[in-house]
């Protein structure tokens, strides 16, 4: 659905474009939303920042599953010569633990997308008004960006992007 709306507005808009081609210079930039993003100091200061708030629960995860396969290790090996009461003990105790393990690690990870949502979405929208202020810095009509088959380097306005969101992430910094 999306593409064919991206296709569609990239046709009207080039004919619009021939239809006032006579009407003076008209400045299109193109510009690689995915390569700014990902290549930006906010990307990866959002990504270490969303690693240092998740490890510790991550390592907390590992730790439980550990645990639980111990137990179940020790049902396999140990089960046979176990009381029955020992046995249902331990057999409750795993399934208990492996209800726990799997609800706390639905949080987390429900918990981790929503923070990275978060995170990437505030980028985005920092990305697009970097990339509006190019586009008015530069003089451009248009910038193009996801859905263009071809952008030559003289249209291409990536770099520029780039460049300024790195200088906004030095001068957030300071």
């Amino acid at each position: 659905m999306k593409k064919t709306t991206y296709m569609a507005l990239l046709a009207a808009a080039l004919l619009m474009l021939a239809g006032n081609a006579g009407a003076g210079d008209i400045k299109i930039g193109f510009v690689d939303a995915t390569k700014v993003f990902e290549k930006s100091p906010q990307y990866e200061a959002a990504r270490k920042s969303l690693e240092a708030e998740f490890t510790r629960r991550d390592n907390d995860l590992v730790a439980q599953r550990k645990q639980l396969k111990k137990l179940e290790e020790k049902l396999a090996r140990d089960g046979a010569v176990m009381s029955d009461s020992e046995l249902k003990r331990l057999d409750r105790d795993i399934i208990s633990r492996r209800r726990k393990l799997k609800n706390a690690q639905d949080e987390f990870r429900e918990d981790f997308n929503l923070r990275r949502n978060e995170e990437f979405n505030k980028l985005r929208r920092q990305v697009a008004e970097i990339v509006r202020q190019v586009g008015k810095d530069e003089g451009l009509d248009m910038i193009f960006s996801d859905g263009v088959v071809y952008a030559s380097k003289r249209v291409n306005i990536s770099e520029k992007v780039l460049q300024r969101l790195r200088e906004k992430f030095k001068a957030a910094k300071k």
